[in-house]
């Protein structure tokens, strides 16, 4: 017996297509793009890695690779892939309970995970989750993120943070008498220019023209483009060096960032082990889909480019977490700051992805020392920056406008992913989806009387038939059980979208109970979907009418 399966998804990176009427002006815009996109990835790439429990370097090298193999082969012309800020969460709770090694297993077998729902055309189901679970989910780790960066924003002396919400808020306030005031003011200065850089130049043209006059001004114009991020980290390590400022750096928590290639590993597998893994490869695999396929969206309604293909684009993404782990990275996924900075920098290709990878590597490879002088309260404040951007803060006061099922699934989410984890979270958004849509489906079907005689008693069906509304037909029942013998009952289904075999065995005992007393069930107007099911059924056959 052969199996009709659907045809699997052709492997067609969209750098083939980009490369199709390539110019040197293409390149040139491309190669500004990547550029500019690299040095912003720079410092977002340590950050996550450091919040995430692992060590910088681990995010610059996934940063990388992961950002090379995304653009290289991925479906869409201007994502950014790497590590992201939505990882935080899950990598930091997988490495305090499993420890780095199995980390590295599970983002493996995820990417195996994410291929495969390429290869198979999966990529369309992540759509279906619905965008309020979405938003609790974005909005919870965001909270998240930000309570990570407590204790490096005020300087606090704990040497690991706990895992949980609740430990995390003990700790931070059981060891608030260590505050260190340096370490408050550089994470604030750094939280403050990264609202006010991009503002710098957005003014009237009244403080332009006076500003005109001077001869600083080009050269303020020029040093205005430099990213919020990177301003950010340059100067305030230097004031902090300058200073001898005593505050926490990279280079004294983790020693510094090594200046060569990380060397290819085989982490350390075993079935045992890997059995544990299959709710942290579920949720890895399950949230770098979404992550990257709504960037991909995002791209799509910013750019000019070709719309992405969500299939190659999850393949891309599976090749790239099968690889980074054998180079001691992270999961990495599309991100939408880097992507959205790839697009108004004016990337065309996925050409300006591989240059903002070579970039990044330039830079680590060449300025790696240097990294060892900033502080980690400046990261942290580029973190609370990037929590503050991430979090859809608005939805919360825009959920009066909505159903009380909306704001169940997205406030239920958006708690229990602060309070337990992202997979619970993503797990229960997606049962209560389920059951209020069910709810809600049933709720729409109805069963309406149109006539009635002494021997026939007609009704209209209207919706869908499915084993949530089933029950409606029960006082059709009762009623042919109190009518006289030989009564007939007329089903009007012109207005009966669909009928499960939940339904249509709800139909069947209303043709039971009528003919035990010796009546008919007649149904007519019969949809498409619906007469396919009972014609298949046999159904049809017992039926006094179907038309």
């Amino acid at each position: 017996m052969s199996l009709n399966l659907p045809p699997l998804a052709s492997f067609r990176p969209r750098l083939l297509a980009d490369l199709r009427g390539y110019n040197r002006e293409r390149l040139g815009k491309d190669m500004g793009a990547g550029a500019t996109v690299g040095i912003v990835a720079l410092p977002l790439a340590m950050a996550f890695a450091i919040a995430s429990g692992l060590k910088p370097e681990a995010g610059l090298w996934t940063a990388i690779i992961a950002g090379f193999l995304i653009s290289a082969l991925g479906g869409t012309s201007v994502q950014i892939g790497g590590p992201a800020g939505a990882f935080i969460v899950i990598v930091y709770g997988i490495v305090e309970r499993y420890g780095v090694a199995n980390l590295l297993i599970a983002t493996a077998s995820a990417g195996v995970l994410l291929f495969l729902l390429g290869l198979f055309r999966l990529g369309t189901l992540v759509r279906y989750v619905p965008v309020s679970v979405v938003i609790g989910f974005t909005n919870g780790i965001a909270v998240l993120i930000a309570l990570s960066q407590v204790r490096d924003w005020l300087g606090l002396d704990i040497a690991k943070m706990p895992g949980d919400f609740f430990s995390q808020i003990g700790a931070l306030a059981h060891h608030l008498d260590s505050f260190n005031p340096y370490a408050f003011g550089l994470g604030t200065l750094c939280i403050l220019g990264l609202f006010i850089w991009p503002r710098l130049w957005a003014v009237d043209s009244q403080f332009r023209r006076q500003l005109a006059q001077y001869d600083t001004v080009s050269a303020l114009k020029a040093t205005s483009r430099l990213p919020a991020p990177v301003v950010a980290l340059i100067t305030l390590s230097l004031a902090s060096w300058a200073l001898s400022m005593p505050v926490e750096t990279i280079g004294t928590r983790f020693g510094g960032i090594p200046q060569g290639v990380p060397a290819f590993e085989l982490p350390d597998f075993s079935w045992e082990t890997a059995r544990l893994l299959v709710t942290p490869t579920l949720t890895i695999a399950l949230l770098g889909a979404i992550e990257s396929l709504l960037c991909a969206r995002v791209a799509d309604q910013l750019s000019d480019t070709p719309k992405h293909d969500p299939n190659q684009e999850l393949m891309a993404q599976g090749v790239a977490n099968v690889v980074v782990p054998f180079f001691g990275g992270m999961p990495a996924t599309g991100t939408i700051a880097r992507t959205v900075t790839n697009i108004r920098s004016g990337a065309t290709s996925a050409v300006a992805g591989i240059v903002h990878a070579a970039t990044l590597a330039a830079v680590v490879l060449i300025a790696a020392p240097l990294a060892q002088h900033i502080p980690l309260a400046v990261l942290a404040g580029v973190l609370l920056f990037v929590a503050w951007n991430m979090g859809e803060w608005r939805e919360f006061r825009r959920l009066k406008h909505f159903t009380n099922h909306y704001r169940l699934m997205m406030v239920s989410t958006f708690l229990v992913t602060i309070i337990f984890d992202l997979t619970v979270a993503v797990e229960l958004g997606l049962v209560l989806a389920c059951l209020l849509f069910v709810r809600r489906q049933s709720a729409i079907f109805r069963v309406d009387p149109v006539a009635r005689t002494e021997h026939q008693l007609t009704y209209r069906l209207y919706g869908s038939l499915f084993f949530g509304a089933a029950a409606k037909l029960d006082p059709i029942v009762a009623e042919v059980e109190r009518a006289e013998p030989g009564l007939r009952v007329m089903l009007d289904a012109s207005q009966l979208i669909s009928l499960d075999t939940t339904g249509l065995d709800a139909l069947e005992q209303v043709h039971k109970a009528l003919e035990k007393r010796g009546g008919r069930l007649g149904m007519v107007g019969l949809n498409e979907q619906p007469r396919s099911l009972i014609e298949r059924s046999g159904f049809a056959q017992r039926l006094d009418t179907c038309q």
